[in-house]
């Protein structure tokens, strides 16, 4: 289940892949530095669809619906299980 907490973990591995600091994916998506901390950290336990979407955009991410993988493992579990 993809939870907040997974999203901020993603949201600051691919900030830190670009390159870019939390003050400047702040100015990127329009949303403040305090807030991309909190959820980076997994101290946000809520945040609005816009405000999620506004930061994925701004690192070139989306959000996907997909049909349930019934616990069969995802190609990203694949990977980290090989040491990808």
């Amino acid at each position: 289940m993809l939870d907040l907490l997974t999203i901020g973990e993603e949201i600051a591995t691919h900030r830190k892949a670009s390159k870019l600091t939390q003050v400047q994916l702040a100015a990127r998506s329009r949303v403040s530095r305090a807030t991309i901390a909190a959820l980076e950290t997994g101290a946000m336990r809520e945040l609005g669809y816009n405000k999620v979407m506004q930061i994925l955009s701004a690192l070139g991410l989306d959000l996907r619906l997909t049909a349930a993988n019934l616990g069969r493992p995802t190609l990203e579990d694949l990977r980290k299980e090989d040491g990808r």
